[in-house]
């Protein structure tokens, strides 16, 4: 039997959930459809699909862990569940940051200017600098994998089954274990770090550029300025809600870890729905081409609704 604080959690997750899900689903539809209809798609939508793809997964994924978090807790600490869930979350998580990371180089290269062979060198390659980003986080996904495939097996070490009781065995085991999620977490400070470079590249290349208005008495208002604020704001952004997402979600490992059984730890992981859910609204609002389609759909349902009702004619 269910208790009014469970169902009020899987009530939030779920409201959370189909938010989220809502500006995921609609930019990989845009994206598809209009690949689709042109037989082309441009890598910027190619990399906001995949992003999109990802976090769905990674949303579902999250969907399934509070409804088995929510009345089955115990079931949930068994190794048998965590193990699989916890691989699943590490790939879904990693293509979802990685993506989001690819986003702000992009936005580096494809608006920054600079002078230097190197800088160059890589916006000539935009699509391929990104590609090969992709290629290589591979490599840290798999080390990723590796790592949570060695250290999984001291859940059991750390955690010991007694019919509906989960004792927690405060040792040098349990040490060790906290030990490896400062280990496993270390790289994902890797795309918080490309993402801060991206920006202070960016924010330098504003400045070189307003700087070079002034001086030619050009004023401060051009179309690369904006583009550089734009850009600017969209990294800011993704950043901020990442830094949330990765420090919440730190946060829900090393508190289940210690008080598992408090009715209220749970609720922490409803902040991991903020980085999915808000990003992916930004970027609708920062896209011109899904801003104006949202428009269009909201002013069409309104239309369905008010000609439902004979407020409209």
């Amino acid at each position: 039997m269910l208790t009014s604080l469970e169902v009020f959690f899987m009530i939030l997750a779920i409201v959370e959930f189909i938010i989220a899900m809502l500006g995921n689903v609609f930019i990989g539809l845009v994206n598809c459809c209009e690949w689709v209809k042109t037989q082309k798609i441009s890598f910027f939508d190619l990399i906001l699909t995949g992003l999109a793809v990802s976090r769905i997964s990674l949303l579902l994924l999250y969907l399934l862990e509070s409804f088995v978090m929510g009345p089955f807790l115990e079931f949930y600490a068994t190794y048998k569940l965590a193990k699989p869930l916890s691989l699943l979350w590490r790939i879904t998580n990693h293509w979802t940051t990685w993506f989001a990371t690819c986003l702000s180089v992009f936005y580096l290269l494809k608006v920054a200017q600079f002078s230097h062979p190197l800088f160059l060198w890589l916006k000539w390659r935009l699509n391929r600098v990104v590609l090969m980003i992709l290629v290589l986080s591979l490599f840290f996904l798999i080390f990723d994998l590796f790592l949570l495939e060695t250290f999984n097996d001291l859940f059991q070490d750390v955690y010991a089954i007694n019919g509906h009781s989960l004792n927690s065995s405060i040792d040098k085991r349990s040490i060790f274990y906290v030990q490896s999620l400062i280990l496993l977490n270390l790289t994902s400070c890797i795309p918080i770090m490309v993402t801060l470079t991206s920006l202070l590249f960016l924010f330098l290349s504003l400045v070189r550029h307003t700087k070079n208005l002034q001086l030619n008495s050009l004023g401060t208002k051009d179309t690369s300025i904006e583009a550089h604020k734009k850009a600017m704001n969209m990294m800011m952004s993704f950043l901020a809600l990442f830094i949330v997402h990765f420090i919440f979600t730190q946060l829900a490992s090393w508190i289940f870890h210690m008080f598992w059984s408090n009715k209220f730890i749970k609720f922490i992981l409803l902040a991991v729905y903020v980085f999915p859910l808000g990003h992916s609204f930004i970027l609708i609002l920062g896209n011109s081409k899904l801003r104006q389609t949202a428009l269009k759909g909201l002013y069409h349902l309104q239309s369905f609704f008010l000609s439902k009702s004979g407020l409209y004619t």
